[in-house]
């Protein structure tokens, strides 16, 4: 009798210990990084916020930026000049708003424009502080200038020079003219954020898919850069979106690179809410299936964002111009070119198009 007792509970304790409770002894997953990059350039908000404009979700007042990490945005593009003429955009401003961002959880990517206003394709124009200096100077007053940056802002992404198809710091480190020069004041901003921090991103901007793209990519091959970024709008870059991933295909094949799409916007409308031109306004500037609606607009974020999935090393995309409303007022003539293309509407409310971020 005792043998059988002690043999009872010997399975009793074993039933137990086998599955008698209910814990649910699966592993919780590790979650996976979130390494695609769906950003949005927000570089006027401080200007724009300073004006008064209250960009809105659902008609309710509230952060943009916190509008868009809660659609899906996890890095936010922000220019930066040397010293432009009205306060905005300088170091001090940019590095307010790169805390703000940080403050939110998202990542900064910084475009350094190596200029004291737009540098583009046409306009590489030096600093007026920088003007005079000779060569030798020039170049070690780029180093320093980026070291600052490194020092005050650390940005997960920084762009040596805006849209440099030519180079940057003209006349100087133009490309075409002074191809030696270009790469030794690109290669000082380079040789700065490396030994300041191992772990930012590089990267080198081209606006547009032309077969120079070939031409300026060779001529950088030997820098240390991590990424290419392209700049891609349908009314100056060409309306198929075919010929746009056949081109990233190849540059990021040729030059083992990863890729990203630097810049891109599309619109809501082909009306206006101020009176300063629009880019964009008639329908043979758009692409084919695509309407200048909201709709239209979301549809073509998420074709963005699913074609740079598809093109090898692509690793995401950046929305250029969504904060850019008519926020000087609807008789403003020299207010903003891009209202229509913003991912706030005429009412100061968040459109669809921003779901087109989300992650997945």
């Amino acid at each position: 009798m005792k043998k059988f007792i002690i043999l009872t509970l010997s399975l009793l304790l074993a039933s137990c210990s086998s599955g008698g409770d209910n814990t649910d002894t699966t592993p919780t997953p590790t979650p996976t990084e979130d390494s695609f990059i769906r950003a949005a350039d927000m570089s006027f908000v401080p200007e724009i916020e300073a004006s008064g404009y209250q960009y809105k979700n659902n008609n309710t007042t509230q952060d943009p930026l916190l509008t868009l990490k809660n659609a899906g945005v996890n890095y936010i593009r922000i220019r930066l000049w040397n010293n432009p003429s009205n306060g905005h955009s300088n170091l001090t401003e940019v590095k307010q708003l790169a805390t703000r961002v940080r403050n939110l959880g998202l990542k900064v990517w910084l475009t350094v424009h190596y200029s004291d206003t737009w540098a583009d394709p046409a306009n590489q124009t030096k600093p007026a502080a920088w003007q005079n200096l000779n060569f030798t100077s020039l170049k070690s007053a780029v180093s320093t200038y980026t070291s600052q940056i490194m020092s005050e802002i650390n940005p997960d992404i920084i762009q040596i020079g805006n849209e440099t198809n030519d180079g940057f710091l003209w006349p100087e480190g133009k490309l075409s003219t002074n191809e030696s020069q270009y790469l030794e004041l690109a290669s000082a901003a380079i040789t700065s954020v490396r030994n300041a921090n191992s772990t930012t991103k590089i990267m080198l901007h081209y606006a547009g898919i032309s077969n120079s793209a070939d031409w300026f990519f060779n001529k950088v091959k030997n820098l240390n850069y991590d990424y290419i970024g392209i700049s891609y709008y349908p009314v100056y870059h060409g309306t198929s979106l075919t010929d746009l991933k056949t081109k990233l295909t190849s540059l990021s094949q040729t030059f083992g690179k990863k890729i990203i799409i630097a810049e891109t916007s599309y619109p809501f409308s082909l009306s206006y809410n101020d009176w300063t031109n629009n880019v964009v306004g008639q329908n043979n500037q758009l692409v084919s299936g695509y309407e200048a609606n909201f709709t239209g607009q979301k549809n073509y974020i998420t074709a963005i964002k699913s074609l740079i999935k598809e093109v090898p090393n692509g690793i995401g995309f950046c929305y250029w111009g969504g904060e850019w409303v008519a926020f000087k007022g609807s008789q403003a003539t020299d207010g903003s070119t891009w209202e229509n293309q913003a991912l706030w509407d005429f009412n100061n409310n968040a459109v669809e198009g921003i779901q087109a971020f989300k992650k997945d």
